[in-house]
């Protein structure tokens, strides 16, 4: 087969499972909503907050989010050995990594959409009127966070403390996805050019897809 027929038939089945099972997706949306809560209340009754902090609760519960939700999707395929099966099936390595990374930024894509509108109307931040780029901006954040993260869930194996090693391990390498997003949406809100930090973020998820399907077959094979 193809790797786009590849890729087309591993997200299908991710799709599948998860409109069945929808734990991942129920948990993940939630988690994502109790942050920006959280932070709302943290500033309910007093002034609006700064352009800049709306920002960062904004790539905050994107990061957190997608963390929880990267952690749960391969611990799901272990459990029922879905994973081996794969590894062992007639297909390329760089597909299963595709379609996992694509499985991933959709169920993040539903999560920002929730976290966004309720930062329109608990934070009070003009997200709307700028909806056409900071849809492009989260396209490439997501694309960027999650090239790292799926590529460590899988890199992880069977380690016992995965849960701790998974946030320790991406974080430090995803750090340039966040302070980009997170500048960049400051200056949507703010009215200024974002297309720096677009096309910052465009060249790593370049770097970063080709660096994980190059080393995620022999990460794999230890699995």
């Amino acid at each position: 087969m193809s790797v786009v027929r590849e890729v087309a038939l591993l997200l299908w089945k991710d799709v599948v499972v998860e409109l069945r099972a929808k734990e991942l997706l129920f948990g993940t949306v939630f988690f994502g909503a109790i942050l920006v809560l959280i932070f709302a209340f943290a500033f309910y009754g007093g002034e609006r907050p700064p352009v800049d902090v709306m920002s960062g609760v904004l790539w905050v519960a994107i990061a957190l989010s997608g963390t929880l939700a990267i952690g749960r999707a391969f611990e799901r395929e272990r459990e029922g050995n879905t994973l081996r099966a794969l590894l062992l099936a007639p297909i390329s390595r760089s597909s299963l990594y595709l379609s996992k990374l694509i499985a991933i930024a959709l169920l993040m894509a539903i999560v920002e959409l929730v976290v966004a509108v309720l930062l329109s109307f608990m934070l009070h931040a003009s997200l709307i009127e700028h909806v056409l780029s900071l849809a492009a901006l989260l396209l490439l954040g997501t694309v960027g966070f999650g090239a790292v993260a799926s590529l460590f869930g899988a890199a992880l194996g069977r380690a016992r403390s995965r849960d701790v090693l998974l946030p320790l391990l991406v974080y430090p390498l995803s750090v340039p996805v966040l302070i980009a997003g997170t500048r960049a949406t400051t200056a949507l809100l703010l009215g200024e050019d974002a297309s720096f930090w677009l096309k910052f973020l465009l060249v790593y998820d370049a770097i970063f897809i080709s660096i994980g399907v190059w080393v995620f077959e022999p990460v794999a094979v230890s699995e």
